[in-house]
C-alpha cells in the first residue's frame, strides 16, 4: 500500500512551489546559454554536474508517494510513475536493478563521512593547485589577484593537504606532489571528511542520482548548499571575481584564511543534517527496492550481483 496519498490540490501546489523555488537558478543558466555567456562560478553547477535545468524543475513526491488523480500529461516524470486507477504512484520496481549495488555503496559513503570529524585547515587551496606554476588556466577570461610569481609563492609556503579526490585531480601537475595525500579514486571512502566544501557541494551529486526517487525538495536543498559553497570556493580562489561583484576571500592573508575557515564551519553545520537526510532516503530506496528484487522472478546470479 502507499506511505500517503497527497490530493490532487496539495501535489499540485507542492509542484508550484518547487517550479518557483528553483525557477531563478534554472533560468539564469537556459538565459545565459542562450547568449553564449558562461560565468565562472555558476556555470559548475550545471556543467560539472550533470542535472539538467529541465530536471532540477521537475517535481516529484518520491517513492511510494500517491498523486490522487494525477494523469501522464501532468507529472514531470511519467516513465517512473505507475497509474492506479486514481492517481499514480512511483513504485519501486521502476527502479533499475543493476544500479542497487550503487546505493550501497552510497550508503556506505555517506554514513563514513558523516561520522567522520571535519578538518577546517586545506583554506581552499585546491584552486590555487589547480593554476600553480601552468600557463593554462580553467578560467581564461578571468585575471588572477596575483602575478604568477607572487600565486607560486604563496602556494610553496603553503602546506597543501586537499582531501578530496575530484579536487585533487584537477591540480597542476607541478602541484600533484606538494599535497599531503596522493589521493586516487579507490581512497574517496577512506579521505572525504564533512568540512571539505567539495564533500558538501557533492551532497547535490548524491541527491539528484536518487531522483525522482526522492522528494524533489531534497534536491533542491542539495543545489542550495552547493551554490552557497561555489561562491565561496571561488571567492577564496586565485581568480579576481570583482568585476562580477564578488569580493574575495584572501586566503593569501591570516585574515582571509580564518574568514574561510568560518565559511567552511558554517557550511559543516548546514551540510551534516541533509546529509543525513540523504542518508535516510538511500537507506529507504535501498529496502523497498532489494525487497521488491527478492521478490520476484529474476534470474539467481541477478539477484547475487544486486545483492553483492
Amino acid at each position: 500500500m502507499w506511505k500517503q496519498t497527497l490530493t490532487k490540490e496539495h501535489w499540485q501546489a507542492e509542484r508550484a512551489s518547487h517550479r518557483e523555488r528553483v525557477h531563478p537558478w534554472t533560468t539564469d543558466r537556459v538565459t545565459r546559454s542562450l547568449r553564449g555567456e558562461k560565468h565562472p562560478v555558476y556555470d559548475f553547477l550545471f556543467e560539472y554536474y550533470h542535472f539538467r535545468p529541465a530536471h532540477l524543475a521537475r517535481y516529484s513526491p518520491g517513492l511510494g508517494v500517491h498523486l490522487e488523480a494525477a494523469t501522464p500529461q501532468e507529472l514531470d516524470w511519467p516513465r517512473h510513475f505507475s497509474s492506479t486507477g486514481q492517481g499514480a504512484v512511483i513504485e519501486p520496481q521502476t527502479y533499475v536493478a543493476h544500479r542497487i549495488p550503487m546505493l550501497r555503496w552510497t550508503i556506505r559513503f555517506l554514513q563514513a563521512v558523516l561520522d567522520r570529524p571535519p578538518v577546517y585547515h586545506c583554506f581552499g587551496m585546491h584552486e590555487w593547485a589547480m593554476v600553480y606554476r601552468s600557463e593554462a588556466v580553467r578560467h581564461a577570461r578571468i585575471p588572477l589577484r596575483l602575478a604568477d610569481s607572487e600565486l607560486a609563492h604563496f602556494v610553496e609556503g603553503q602546506h597543501l593537504c586537499c582531501t578530496h579526490f575530484d579536487a585533487f585531480r584537477f591540480f597542476t601537475p607541478a602541484a600533484l606532489p606538494r599535497n599531503k595525500f596522493q589521493l586516487n579514486r579507490l581512497s574517496v571512502n577512506q579521505m572525504d571528511q564533512p568540512g571539505c566544501i567539495h564533500a558538501n557541494m557533492d551532497l547535490y551529486k548524491w541527491a539528484y542520482q536518487l531522483a525522482p526517487f526522492i522528494h524533489s525538495n531534497l534536491v533542491a536543498d542539495a543545489f542550495e548548499l552547493a551554490y552557497q559553497a561555489r561562491e565561496i570556493d571561488m571567492r577564496a580562489s586565485p581568480y579576481d571575481l570583482s568585476a562580477l561583484e564578488f569580493s574575495p576571500i584572501a586566503i593569501e592573508t591570516k585574515a582571509g584564511r580564518e574568514e574561510y575557515v568560518q565559511y567552511q564551519k558554517l557550511l559543516f553545520e548546514r551540510s551534516q543534517p541533509l546529509r543525513q537526510r540523504l542518508l535516510n532516503a538511500y537507506i529507504e530506496v535501498e529496502h523497498e527496492v532489494s525487497a521488491v528484487i527478492v521478490a520476484t522472478s529474476y534470474p539467481a546470479e541477478t539477484i547475487q550481483t544486486v545483492k553483492a
